[in-house]
């Protein structure tokens, strides 16, 4: 059985949550939740809540309710940009510079070994 847990518009580059999703593919959920808690990232938080969504949305469809955390892996996450919020600041010689302020798709897919 697997769960799907999805995080949307979240405030940051999508290449920066990256860097840290690509630390807890293929891992168990135990270990995963180990190396995202102590990342010291920004984008770590924002992925340790998606992925206890995904494990509260798997014992939530789980009938039996016999399955430990151990027992479950990381199949596949994901980020996808989302919109970009533009904003604009003034610059010198009357000039505007234009800011891009990312926002990020969090997907993550965990499932069981059985």
């Amino acid at each position: 059985m697997k769960a799907v847990a999805k995080q949307k518009y979240v405030r940051m580059s999508p290449l920066k949550v990256r860097r840290v999703l690509n630390m807890i593919k293929g891992k168990n959920v135990e270990e995963a939740l180990n190396i995202l808690h102590f990342t010291p990232k920004r984008a770590a938080g924002a992925i340790e809540k998606t992925l206890r969504s995904a494990v509260s949305n798997f014992y939530d469809r789980d009938e039996s309710g016999t399955i430990s955390t151990s027992d479950i892996f990381v199949k596949s996450a994901s980020v996808d940009q989302g919109p970009t919020l533009r904003r604009f600041r003034p610059m010198s010689m009357g000039r505007v510079g234009r800011i891009r302020r990312k926002t990020s798709h969090i997907s993550i897919t965990i499932e069981d070994k059985g």
